[in-house]
C-alpha cells in the first residue's frame, strides 16, 4: 500500500475515488509524515495497547496506528470514507472499522470487546466544530480511557493547558484539568492539510488522572459554578453567580461562602484554581446539607 502521510499518493486516493469533501464533517486530512511520527510518538503506544481513533479519514494515521498497537479500532461517520478505509487497511488485520457517531457510540463496550475493560488510548485529528462535545463526553461518560492524543484547534489547545489570570483561561481549561494533565506537543500549520484548514492547529495530549486532583462533593455543582463565572468575564464572581439561573443560592450564601475562602468580594471567576471552584462548591454544598439536615 503507497504511504499516504505523501501528498501525491493521498491526492491519487482521493480522486480514484472521486471523494469530495464534506464541510459538515469538518475534514482535513493530514499530509506531513513528520507530524504524523510526533502524534504517535506523544501517544506512547506500545504493542499491548488497544487505540481508539476517531475520524480516521482515508486511513494515513490509522495505518501508523496498527504497526504500533495491538489493536486499533477506527470510528469513521462519513459513509463515503468507508470503502476507501476497506482498501487502505486491507492489508491491516488488527484495525476494525465501525461507521458511526463517536457520539452514539458505546465505548465501555468496545474496552470490554478488545481490551478486557481495561482503559483505551485515544488518538485523533478531530472536527474543530465537534472537539470540545467529544473530549467532554469521554471525560464525563467516565469511559475507560488512558490518554486522549488529538490533533485541535490552535486557539482551543490553548484553552485546554491555560491557567488562572490569562485571557485563554475559562470552563474548558478547568474542565480538562479536572480529568485529565494536558501537555501541548506541537503546533501544525494549515499547509500540512487538504483542504488546508483557515486556522492553525495544534497536537495535544491529555493523560486522564485516575482519580481527580481535587476532592469535590458534588461535580455537577463545582461545573455549574465555573460555567457560570466565566459566562460573564467581566463581573466579579459573586455578580457572575448572583446572576445565573442554574444556582440557586441568596445572595447572601454567595457572599459567605466567598469570604469562607478568604477572597475579596471583588475577585473575579478568572483568578480562581481548580481547588478553590471545588472549595467554594464544598461550601455551598455544606450550606445545602445544612438546610436538608
Amino acid at each position: 500500500m503507497a504511504d499516504l502521510g505523501i501528498p501525491k499518493n493521498t491526492i491519487e486516493l482521493i480522486q480514484k475515488h472521486q471523494f469530495v469533501f464534506q464541510k459538515k464533517f469538518g475534514q482535513n486530512f493530514l499530509i506531513d509524515p513528520h507530524v504524523l511520527d510526533k502524534i504517535i510518538r506523544a501517544a506512547q503506544i506500545e504493542k499491548e495497547d488497544v487505540v481508539l481513533e476517531i475520524g480516521p479519514g482515508i486511513g494515513t494515521m490509522t495505518q501508523c496506528l496498527a504497526e504500533s498497537a495491538r489493536q486499533v479500532i477506527a470510528v469513521e461517520i462519513d459513509d463515503h470514507l468507508i470503502p476507501i478505509l476497506q482498501e487502505t487497511l486491507k492489508d491491516y488485520d488488527n484495525v476494525k472499522v465501525i461507521h458511526g457517531d463517536i457520539l452514539k457510540v458505546d465505548i465501555h463496550a468496545l474496552a470490554r470487546e478488545y481490551h478486557q475493560g481495561k482503559p483505551l488510548k485515544v488518538v485523533a485529528n478531530l472536527p474543530y466544530y465537534i472537539t470540545t462535545p467529544i473530549i467532554m463526553g469521554l471525560f464525563e461518560e467516565h469511559v475507560p480511557v488512558d490518554s486522549i492524543t488529538v490533533m485541535v484547534q490552535k486557539e482551543v489547545a490553548q484553552r485546554m493547558e491555560a491557567g488562572p489570570g490569562t485571557k485563554d483561561y475559562g470552563a474548558l481549561s478547568l474542565a480538562v484539568q479536572y480529568y485529565a494533565k494536558p501537555y501541548l506537543v506541537a503546533n501544525v500549520p494549515p499547509n500540512c492539510f487538504i483542504p488546508r484548514p483557515n486556522v492553525g492547529s495544534a497536537v495535544i495530549r491529555l493523560t486522564c488522572h485516575t482519580k481527580p486532583p481535587i476532592e469535590v462533593e458534588d461535580e455537577k455543582l463545582m461545573f455549574n459554578l465555573i460555567r457560570a463565572s466565566f459566562n460573564q468575564r467581566r463581573k466579579t464572581l459573586q455578580n457572575g453567580l448572583n446572576n445565573a439561573a442554574e444556582i440557586s443560592y441568596s445572595k447572601e450564601e454567595i457572599a459567605q461562602v466567598i469570604e469562607s475562602l478568604g477572597l475579596p468580594p471583588t475577585v473575579r471567576g478568572e483568578a480562581l484554581t481548580l481547588e478553590q471552584f471545588g472549595a467554594l462548591a464544598n461550601g455551598f454544598s455544606r450550606i445545602s446539607n445544612g438546610k436538608n439536615g
